[in-house]
């Protein structure tokens, strides 16, 4: 067996936000730890969430990054090996097999945190071989994706859930031509009761965005004046630029070949430990039981619990409600789901733009809320009333 190249007491596997909140979490209970951390990327700090309304916030790409990957390695006093990807897990030696600048590395582990987040949902039809129809996950997506667009282009956006409706609000804001498709039969489909799904809809085709609701694109191609997209309803759409935006997938591919748990992500105890006990996951790869939560501040949560743990104290994940703001300024939206599979009905209130809506279990509960416009306001005050996600 093959020594070891160095030795950390904590590995963490990404340095994206999970990676990163987690290494400040750690430095405020110990200094003296040999944390690294290891990415495929460039290792830049940024706030993923900024980039679906960079326009509205007058953010370039550039703008965006927060601190290189060498002032995160000084900030935090953690050795960060970027543009390096680690080929394999192996779980009796603790150690892990890294390919990337210079060659082949092994690295030993105390522990091991896997924060390597999610990918985007493949989407494939007739003729994206030769029309591109990209996804922004990332920092570097996004500034290869803006580089494209022109002035005045027309956007096509395949998929009308949290980061389609984003992207579209921000790039109508400043004067580009977006038509969104989605086979639900309203945005937000699977957040939102119907009718404030519709009024959505509305808010948003006010300021310019067009949409192709109950409908899916069948096939793509390149014509004389930019592509053309065909639907499964027979309408035809121009476009000159697109965006996939039809979800993620936990990254799971390396726990899975190390012989860990794996259902829908990376399955994690109360504390983040996964079936092996030096080895843990947070974030969008990971699925607790209250499933895979891809939000900023559930992440924040298990970042905190876990650094504790990680440090001699071990603190199982204790998530209240959590809302999640949906940045469309168009209608001010924020959102707090009943649990998957709960059972109820959703009770609409208000007028307008400022509604509340509530989702009551048959037996009176309220297990979850919409709130719009104005409404948006007594978001901490209703999710104090809602059932928490996980209980320590």
């Amino acid at each position: 067996m093959d020594a070891p190249s160095c030795n950390a007491d904590i590995v963490i596997i990404g340095t994206g936000m999970a990676g990163v909140t987690l290494a400040r979490e750690l430095r405020k209970f110990d200094q003296d730890a040999t944390i690294h951390m290891i990415t495929s990327d460039d290792g830049q700090v940024y706030s993923k969430p900024m980039i679906s309304n960079a326009f509205a916030q007058g953010k370039s790409p550039d703008t965006l990054v927060q601190k290189t990957a060498q002032q995160m390695a000084e900030d935090l006093n953690v050795r960060v090996w970027t543009h390096t990807q680690v080929q394999s897990i192996d779980r009796a030696a603790r150690s892990l097999h890294m390919d990337g600048p210079g060659g082949g590395r092994i690295i030993g582990y105390g522990d091991l945190v896997l924060a390597t987040g999610a990918t985007p949902r493949p989407f494939e039809v007739e003729g994206s071989t030769s029309v591109s129809l990209p996804a922004v996950n990332s920092l570097t997506d996004y500034a290869r994706w803006r580089a494209g667009l022109t002035e005045d282009a027309r956007v096509l956006i395949v998929g009308a859930g949290l980061i389609g409706l984003e992207f579209a609000n921000d790039l109508v804001n400043v004067g580009y031509r977006v038509e969104v498709v989605d086979p639900m039969a309203k945005p937000l489909g699977r957040l939102l009761p119907d009718k404030l799904g519709r009024i959505m809809q509305d808010a948003l085709t006010d300021i310019g965005v067009t949409f192709h609701m109950g409908t899916t694109v069948t096939g793509i191609a390149p014509s004389v004046n930019g592509n053309v997209a065909r639907l499964a309803n027979g309408e035809r759409i121009a476009f000159d630029h697109a965006l996939s935006a039809i979800g993620l997938l936990p990254n799971t591919g390396l726990a899975q070949d190390a012989g860990l748990t794996v259902k829908r992500g990376i399955r994690v105890d109360a504390y983040l430990r996964t079936s092996d006990a030096h080895i843990y996951a947070l974030g969008d790869c990971a699925e607790t039981d209250a499933g895979v939560l891809p939000f900023i501040l559930p992440l924040m949560a298990e970042a905190r619990a876990l650094a504790k743990t990680l440090t001699g104290a071990p603190a199982p994940v204790d998530l209240p409600a959590l809302p999640v703001a949906v940045k469309t300024p168009a209608l001010p939206t924020v959102v707090c789901p009943p649990a998957p599979g709960a059972k109820g009905d959703w009770i609409v209130e208000g007028d307008g733009h400022d509604r509340r809506a509530l989702f009551v279990s048959p037996d009176g509960e309220e297990l979850g809320f919409v709130l719009t416009g104005t409404e948006t306001k007594a978001r901490q005050t209703l999710a104090k009333e809602m059932p928490r996600l996980l209980a320590a």
